[in-house]
């Protein structure tokens, strides 16, 4: 039976692991990125690939770097004749590349050579996409370079955060590979280049992304707080500190007329905070005031000092 090593480390990752868990294949290693501290009170928590892995009772290993030639020689201790990758969080360098005779494949969170890089699913949602989508890919020296081997659409609606859309390419995603599987396993089968004219990059989020630039549109703005949830949200500033924000109205096709500078409070309701924005005027559902926990905008509207005239930003 072919050896396979899966590298992975988020929830999106955990449903190819055990995919390939219920193709009754024969894992010999998992790897996943080091546990990392969570939370205010920094607990040193494990990646949930590692957590999956550690059920099913597979060996795990959690290299620092991926690159350095004792890590390597680890994993090829092994003896993998096939790499799985999903959002594992490095690349991997070529003398890893080479190790295995059937190939490192990586199931991709974008339709490359649309959204190379670390973050294709927030960016998809935070760029306005429709649709986004699963590539399965020979991995290549490059980020996100390699041949195609097949790839699975996923629509993007109004409703998703990415959260959602996270659950729905992890789902993608382990049925794409679950369904080339046997082709794998069976030889090198034939890819597609990839066009590099259409190549675009999706880097990882910073804290630059998070800000809130009132002078954007109304569907701008939404589509970013959505693409930032629920994992980080979109920040303001009130009273100079921060003011998080995590959901926010679908806008309307004929939204309010501003008359106010962007960032200016138009109403603080029960049901929301109406901001003028670049187009009119946004309306968020919920927030985060410093020091506070998340809170829909009608729990919030019952104790806070906001009013309509302040100034966010």
């Amino acid at each position: 039976m072919k050896r396979i090593v899966f590298m992975g480390t988020p929830q999106f990752a955990v449903s190819c692991l055990e995919a390939l868990l219920e193709s009754e294949c024969n894992i010999v290693a998992v790897v996943t990125q080091p546990d990392r501290p969570q939370g205010r009170k920094k607990i040193l928590t494990p990646s949930p690939v590692k957590e999956a892995a550690l059920k099913h009772h597979l060996p795990v290993l959690q290299p620092e770097r991926m690159r350095n030639k004792e890590a390597v020689e680890e994993l090829a201790s092994f003896h993998p004749d096939l790499i799985v990758t999903a959002a594992y969080g490095q690349i991997l360098p070529k003398s890893l590349l080479e190790v295995p005779e059937l190939g490192c494949v990586n199931v991709h969170g974008s339709l490359l050579p649309a959204y190379r890089g670390g973050a294709p699913i927030q960016r998809s949602i935070i760029n306005g996409e429709s649709k986004t989508g699963i590539t399965l890919m020979y991995m290549a020296e490059g980020l996100d370079t390699g041949d195609m081997i097949a790839v699975e659409e996923v629509e993007i609606t109004d409703e998703d955060t990415s959260g959602t859309l996270f659950e729905k390419m992890g789902v993608a995603g382990a049925a794409l590979l679950k369904r080339e599987l046997p082709r794998l396993l069976a030889g090198r089968v034939d890819a597609q280049p990839q066009d590099e004219s259409l190549a675009t990059y999706a880097p990882n989020l910073t804290r630059q992304d998070e800000m809130i630039d009132w002078t954007r549109s109304s569907r701008q703005i939404f589509n970013q707080v959505r693409g930032l949830s629920p994992f980080s949200g979109g920040y303001t500033l009130w009273n100079g500190e921060v003011f998080k924000v995590w959901e926010v109205e679908r806008p309307e096709e004929n939204g309010p007329e501003a008359g106010a500078a962007p960032g200016t409070v138009l109403d603080v309701n029960n049901k929301a905070i109406v901001v003028a924005c670049g187009d009119g005027a946004v309306r968020l559902t919920k927030v985060q005031p410093a020091g506070k926990k998340a809170m829909l905008v009608s729990e919030f509207a019952r104790g806070t000092a906001m009013q309509a005239g302040t100034v966010l930003g």
